[in-house]
């Protein structure tokens, strides 16, 4: 039973829900049923044998887009 992120289209609202099979998710502020799940980023791995991993590489590289060869810097 994995819990997904969902945006409410209508509102705007950001909230998680706990999905069953073929549940309904409809939005937690207006009822909204004009939801878009959103992708979730997964918990990093722990071992007490390492160095815990940090999301804190992710992204872009230094330098934007390819060091600003797309224009947008």
């Amino acid at each position: 039973m994995p819990i997904y992120e969902y945006h409410c289209a209508g509102c705007g609202t950001d909230f998680e829900r706990l999905v069953r099979g073929d549940t309904r998710v409809c939005c937690p502020s207006c009822d909204g049923a004009r939801v878009e799940r959103r992708m979730s980023v997964t918990a990093p791995p722990v071992s007490s044998a390492r160095a815990r991993p940090t999301l804190s590489n992710l992204g872009p590289p230094k330098g934007g887009c390819g060091g600003g060869g797309c224009g947008c810097h």
